[in-house]
C-alpha cells in the first residue's frame, strides 16, 4: 500500500535493546515520521519478562498505524504472535544471530533505515504465519506462533546446546558448535504423524521440522519448496541410518537443494538419482505428530521445553509485511 493510500497516524517500534542499536533506530524513525507527516512515533523495549507480545499489543491498543519489530528471530516471533490477523503493516528489522525470517523475506541485514523507510514509501504483502499447539507431558496445552519453523528432537537439542557466548561472537556459525555437541548423543525416537490427508505414518526419527519458509544462512536451502505466501507448510522428516546417513542428509540439504536444484542440468541429475531415505519432504496446511516420550521442542530458535504431541498449522496471509518499494516478492 502506497503512503498516499495508507492512513497516517503514528508508527510504533518494538525493539530488543540487547540486539539492536536503539538510539540509531529511534533517530531514523523520528526523522522518517516527521518527513512524511506522521505523528511522533512511540517506542517499546522488550524485556526478559516480555519478549514483545504484550508491548506489541499495547502499541496496537494505542492506535499504531504500523508496527516495526527490531531484534533477533525470538523478538520477531513474539511480536508476530500479536500482529497476526490484524492487517496492520508490520516491518521486520533484523538484529539477531540467524535473522532467518528477514533472510527469507530478502531484507537487508545491515541497513535498518531502508526497512524503516518501507513503512512510509513501500508497500505491504501478506505472508503466512505458523502456529504450534503443544501438549505437555502433564496434559496441559499451549499454542505458540512461529514465522520460520518449528522443530522437535535433534533440531531442538542443537538449539539448546548452542553456547550464547559463541552466538554473540560468531553469529549463526555458532549453531555448528551446537550441532557438534548434540550429534554424539543423538538417539532416534518413535513418532506417529499425519498431514491433511489423515493417513497415519509411524517412523523412528532424529528430528521433524514444520516449516513456513526454508532458507538458511550461507545460501543453504533446508526446504527448497517452502514458500512464505502459499498457505502451505513444508515438513522434513529426518531419519538417518548410521554415519553415512548423516552424510546423505548433508548432501541433500547443501548440494542437492542448494546447488543442483538451481540449474536445469542439476535438476536432471536429481531426477535420475534414486530416492534418499535419510530425509523425507512432505507438504500440507496442517500436520500433527505424537511422540512416545517427552521430546524437546523449538520454535524459531527458542527452546520451548518438551511435549508429547504437537499440532502445527499455517495461517495463510496472517502477517501484513511492510516491504521497500520495488522489493522482489517472487521468491517468497
Amino acid at each position: 500500500m502506497a503512503e498516499s493510500e495508507r492512513e497516517r497516524g503514528h508508527a510504533a517500534l518494538v525493539f530488543n535493546p540487547a540486539k539492536v542499536d536503539g538510539r540509531r533506530l529511534r533517530s531514523a524513525l523520528l526523522a522518517q515520521s516527521h518527513e512524511h507527516g506522521w505523528d511522533p512515533p512511540r517506542f517499546y523495549e522488550t524485556s526478559i519478562e516480555d519478549p514483545g507480545r504484550v508491548i506489541a499489543r499495547q502499541a496496537l491498543e494505542a492506535g499504531a498505524s504500523a508496527v516495526l519489530a527490531a531484534g533477533g528471530d525470538g523478538t520477531i516471533r513474539a511480536v508476530s504472535e500479536t500482529m497476526a490477523g490484524t492487517g496492520i503493516p508490520f516491518a521486520v528489522i533484523p538484529g539477531g544471530t540467524g535473522n532467518l525470517f528477514a533472510r527469507n523475506l530478502g531484507l537487508p541485514l545491515l541497513d535498518p533505515e531502508h526497512v524503516i523507510e518501507a513503512v512510509f514509501t513501500g508497500f505491504t504483502h501478506p505472508v503466512d504465519m505458523g502456529w504450534a499447539k503443544l501438549t505437555r507431558p502433564d496434559g496441559t496445552e499451549t499454542e505458540h506462533g512461529f514465522v520460520v519453523l518449528a522443530g522437535m528432537g535433534l533440531d531442538a537439542d542443537m538449539i539448546a546446546n548452542t553456547r550464547p557466548d559463541l552466538k554473540r561472537s560468531l553469529g549463526w556459525v555458532a549453531y555448528l558448535d551446537g550441532a557438534a555437541r548434540s550429534l554424539p548423543g543423538a538417539k532416534p525416537f518413535r513418532v506417529v504423524y499425519q498431514l491433511d490427508d489423515g493417513r497415519l505414518h509411524s517412523a523412528k526419527v532424529h528430528s521433524v521440522l514444520f516449516a513456513n519458509c526454508g532458507a538458511l544462512p550461507a545460501g543453504i536451502a533446508l526446504l527448497p519448496d517452502a514458500s512464505l505466501d502459499d498457505g502451505e507448510m513444508d515438513v522434513a522428516v529426518i531419519q538417518p541410518t548410521g554415519p553415512l546417513g548423516w552424510l546423505g542428509i548433508w548432501r541433500k540439504i547443501w548440494w542437492d537443494n542448494s546447488v543442483l536444484r538451481r540449474t536445469r542440468a542439476g535438476r536432471r541429475v536429481l531426477e535420475r538419482r534414486g530416492k534418499d531415505r535419510s530425509i523425507h519432504f512432505l507438504r500440507g496446511s496442517v500436520a500433527e505428530a505424537a511422540m512416545v516420550a517427552p521430546t524437546s521442542i523449538e520454535l524459531d530458535g527458542d527452546e520451548l521445553g518438551t511435549a508429547v504431541r504437537m499440532l502445527c498449522r499455517i495461517q495463510r496471509g496472517g502477517l501484513t509485511i511492510a516491504l521497500p518499494a520495488g522489493h522482489d516478492t517472487s521468491r517468497f
